[in-house]
């Protein structure tokens, strides 16, 4: 069972059926206790009427009248009989009703004890009995025991509870279809913000839709949130996959006309050396450009901590014997277990690439700062990192056009002119932004600033 709505459904369902069974048994069981006590009461009050009706003869015998108040007594199969017994169980009266009927004798109880029984007819009608035994004083002294006995059949109260069964039943079953339509239409207006969801998935992945809407319950507003983050850092993947073909695509064409104006020469002196030289420059441009978004691909599209300290030494390593002839002094400045909330990768894209163009145009010094984000709740929350240099730094007309892909401000200079675009593309992803100024060192100052995923 996939559906939530169905789960939630059979769930509720389970618990009414529990609930209203143990309701249905508990009420059952207080009808039934209520409407026996009330036959015995009945009863009580029958035999006290028999006690009240009888009389002695001149025999110093108890006799009852030939007509009792009670019709029911005189009324042939009424349900209700009455009888006087002496001690040994001999019959001494008996109501018109019982004609044709033997009551059971039962158990006699003691003088002056009332005794309730649940007896049958031979036919097996069911019956609810009272005795009472009594020592009766006749005006010469003497004493007499008797057993006044009433029963009444049982057949109508049964057929009573039969039908309060029936009611109930129907009465519980109809309020719980009434409760589980009314809750399946609660629960549809309550998923609708689920479905939501999923209707504006569905659009983002047919291209209708750019991200999701921000209309979404207290309890779903983070996923929404967070289903955007992922949404916006695919995004700005597959623009950085696509900006990677382009760059191999371009960095080919030099390489390519190359080998065209040798073919034009082919048959010159060392043409085979000069070949296999653009050979080998095309194979280098090759795995370089396809090595980033490989190992891109192989990562998780979720943000997790990045110990800054680790990479940037990890940086700061490699740029060392990268530029061992200048042998730049760096100056690290870092916030003590700073990390940085995102992709490895996009880190080391960030501080490598303002690494070494520091590098590249410094005249000794380096300075990396990472520090959180103002406002950030923790530390891993957000960054700031600023990469500075001591180089001729980058005129202000100019930045702008630096952090367009493909400009350089030197085309002398080795490079593809498209790390700083790369730069701000990641920050972007991030939703941060990069700023460029000239640095106290005398070159220039590059500081990227990444918000806190939620502020405080």
């Amino acid at each position: 069972m996939r559906s939530l709505s169905s789960r939630l459904l059979v769930s509720v369902s389970v618990l009414l059926l529990l609930f209203f069974g143990a309701t249905i048994a508990v009420l059952d069981t207080a009808f039934s206790e209520a409407g026996e006590q009330a036959r015995r009461d009945i009863l009580d009050g029958h035999l006290v009427a028999l006690l009240a009706a009888a009389e002695p003869d001149e025999n110093s015998e108890l006799m009852l009248p030939e007509r009792l108040r009670e019709p029911r007594f005189e009324r042939i199969g009424s349900g209700l009989y009455a009888e006087m017994r002496d001690p040994d169980g001999g019959v001494l009266w008996r109501s018109h009703s019982t004609l044709g009927l033997e009551i059971p004798e039962g158990i006699a109880p003691d003088i002056g004890n009332h005794l309730f029984a649940r007896e049958n007819l031979d036919d097996g009608t069911p019956l609810l009995t009272l005795s009472l035994a009594v020592e009766w004083e006749f005006a010469d002294g003497s004493l007499k025991p008797y057993v006044f006995k009433v029963a009444e059949s049982l057949d109508s109260f049964n057929a009573q509870i039969a039908g309060f069964r029936r009611q109930l039943f129907g009465w519980f079953a109809a309020v719980a279809l009434t409760m589980l339509l009314a809750f399946s239409m609660l629960l549809r207006g309550l998923l609708k913000p689920l479905r939501q969801i999923e209707s504006e998935i569905r659009e983002i992945e047919e291209g209708d839709r750019p991200s999701l809407s921000g209309e979404f319950p207290t309890e779903l507003t983070g996923v929404a949130r967070n289903m955007n983050l992922l949404i916006d850092s695919e995004r700005a993947r597959s623009d950085r996959y696509r900006y990677t073909l382009d760059n191999l695509a371009h960095s080919l064409k030099t390489p390519l006309a190359a080998m065209r104006a040798l073919l034009n020469d082919r048959h010159g002196e060392g043409f085979s050396d000069r070949y296999n030289e653009q050979i080998d420059r095309m194979d280098e441009i090759v795995r370089y450009q396809l090595r980033k978004p490989a190992a891109a691909a192989s990562d998780k599209l979720v943000l997790v901590p990045v110990p800054v300290e680790k990479e940037v030494s990890r940086l700061i390593d490699g740029l060392r014997k990268v530029y061992h002839d200048k042998q730049p002094e760096f100056e690290v400045r870092l916030e003590e277990g700073m990390q940085f909330r995102g992709d490895t990768g996009d880190f080391l894209e960030l501080a490598g690439n303002l690494l070494d163009n520091a590098c590249k145009w410094c005249e000794k010094k380096v300075r990396i700062s990472v520090v959180p984000s103002v406002g950030a709740r923790a530390v891993a929350s957000g960054m700031v990192l600023t990469v500075a240099d001591d180089g001729p730094g980058i005129p202000q007309d100019a930045a702008d056009a630096l952090l367009q892909r493909g400009m350089r401000l030197d085309e002398s200079t080795p490079g593809h002119g498209i790390g700083l675009a790369v730069v701000k593309e990641i920050a972007r992803s991030y939703g941060g932004r990069l700023s460029i100024k000239k640095s106290d060192l005398g070159g220039a100052e590059i500081t990227v600033s990444i918000p806190p995923v939620a502020s405080s």
